[in-house]
């Protein structure tokens, strides 16, 4: 895991006056957890768009609070819909020995060196994240699954081929293992599944929801959230 740090201080600025703060260059948070109310605080925008960035809702983040030091997972984040700038941000608190149960990215590796792709076959990744849990320590910022082997059209990766790393488990102990994460096609059965749908890119991920996969909608969105169990 990646120590990923940031600073942040006490926040006063709330209301209207939030708005001369983030023209300042500074974006307003608040950090939730424990028993302890929640504290107001803000950091630079710069500094803050590189934490988001690197660590996203799956990564923990430390952060220095007047000195005092949390750990923390970023729960929630407030993005301008015109501007497209950051707003708001809101972190949860939580502690080493936690579970931490949180979607992360599921990475094909092996791009155009897989036999299927050298054939002109192509691979469609029908489902981008897998729920899992640790400790924050062993929590990986994605899972990576190798399809260098896939050679044929009846060839897939299911949930069963990934091999997660030491200390993380899936999420839901009842884990459906051959559940399909990607699809071998031939190119004409995917022109034809687009033509049918007269170019609607979502008929095409249907072709992979009719394999057995899960279509990237249905993956859900990225989130994370603390078990109250620990070990």
């Amino acid at each position: 895991m990646n120590n990923i740090l940031l600073t942040l201080d006490a926040r006063t600025a709330e209301g209207k006056k939030l708005a001369k703060l983030r023209d300042s260059g500074y974006v307003p948070s608040v950090v939730y957890g424990g028993h302890a109310e929640p504290t107001k605080t803000q950091s630079k925008l710069v500094e803050t768009n590189k934490v988001i960035h690197a660590a996203g809702k799956h990564t923990p983040v430390h952060l220095v609070i007047n000195g005092s030091k949390k750990l923390a997972i970023i729960k929630d984040i407030d993005m301008d819909p015109v501007r497209h700038v950051l707003r708001h941000v809101a972190f949860h608190t939580i502690h080493q020995n936690d579970i931490i149960t949180t979607e992360v990215p599921i990475i094909l590796v092996g791009k155009g060196e897989s036999v299927a792709e050298r054939a002109g076959l192509v691979i469609l990744q029908a489902i981008e994240h897998i729920e899992i849990k640790a400790k924050p320590a062993h929590l990986p910022e994605s899972i990576e699954l190798s399809i260098v082997d896939l050679a044929t059209d009846e060839d897939k990766l299911t949930v069963g081929d990934i091999k997660l790393p030491e200390g993380v488990e899936f999420a839901d102990v009842d884990q459906d293992m051959e559940l399909v994460i990607a699809n071998v096609y031939e190119p004409g059965a995917l022109q034809a599944a687009n033509e049918a749908a007269g170019g609607d890119a979502e008929e095409v991920s249907e072709v992979a929801a009719d394999n057995g996969a899960e279509t990237p909608a249905a993956a859900g969105a990225d989130a994370a959230k603390t078990d109250t169990e620990s070990k």
